[in-house]
């Protein structure tokens, strides 16, 4: 099979929009491998899972030469989330989840966690404001907690690709207030590659990826984050989150009710 150019256009477009907002890697690319180009579901989220490794590599590598990272926090995170995706993935290879069934599950998963991404990008700040006034929690409830969201990041970008950024992003935003912002998304990035490291090589043992497709997907998507960082002090937030989140609810609706 050779590389389609329309592949690595979309993965350009899609590098392009994360790098312009940070989120949309798994919240866009899946659906568009799905509804565009018509692949399974079930082989759309495992490729794009190590897709999704791959381009964030590159973005720890930037923000860890920064030291933009707290890898106490990272580490926490995977405790959770590492586990999670075994347990997953074990799991959904057990039940023998295949064919059309598979694809309808993955649908609706994949929908409710795009509608998910499109409320925390829109409401991020009026959730914000629901943060605790109080004193920090304990060390070991920050522990758990920050264990616990891991595990929950696990299982729900293990079965969809989505929401190892808006919402672990927005889950960091409420457990570590005091951390600069600019540390919770060097943290989050850093958290993604292990995360969608193990979640796409689990789906990998599985049979679920395309390494074509990767090659296509990666081809673009790489200069697409360098434009899209590039541009991304230069476009207002709040229009980004506005538009990428309506996009988000238009295709979630398109794949829960098809």
């Amino acid at each position: 099979m050779s590389v389609d150019p329309l592949l690595v256009l979309s993965g350009a477009v899609v590098g392009t929009i994360v790098g312009l907002t940070g989120v949309g890697g798994g919240s866009l690319m899946t659906p568009i491998l799905v509804l565009v180009f018509g692949f399974h579901p079930v082989a759309a989220v495992g490729t794009d899972l190590l897709y999704a490794a791959v381009t964030k590599s590159t973005g720890s590598l930037i923000h860890g030469f920064s030291r933009n990272i707290d890898w106490r926090i990272v580490g926490l995170l995977a405790a959770g989330s590492v586990p999670a995706v075994v347990i997953t993935l074990l799991t959904v290879s057990a039940l023998g989840i295949t064919g059309n069934s598979a694809a309808r599950t993955t649908n609706i998963a994949l929908g409710i966690a795009l509608l998910i991404t499109a409320t925390l990008l829109v409401f991020r700040k009026t959730i914000l404001s629901w943060r605790p006034v109080r004193g920090e929690p304990s060390p070991r409830r920050e522990v758990s907690m920050t264990v616990a969201t891991g595990a929950v990041l696990g299982t729900l970008v293990s079965l969809t690709s989505v929401g190892a950024g808006a919402v672990g992003v927005t889950a960091l935003l409420l457990l570590y207030p005091a951390l600069p912002v600019v540390r919770i998304v060097g943290t989050d990035i850093a958290h993604a590659v292990p995360l969608t490291a193990a979640a796409g090589f689990g789906h990998w043992w599985i049979g679920n990826v395309n390494f074509v497709l990767l090659g296509s997907l990666l081809a673009g998507s790489i200069p697409g984050i360098m434009v899209g960082s590039y541009f991304a002090t230069r476009v207002p937030e709040r229009v980004l989150r506005i538009l990428l989140a309506t996009v988000l609810v238009l295709v979630a609706a398109k794949l829960i009710f098809s």
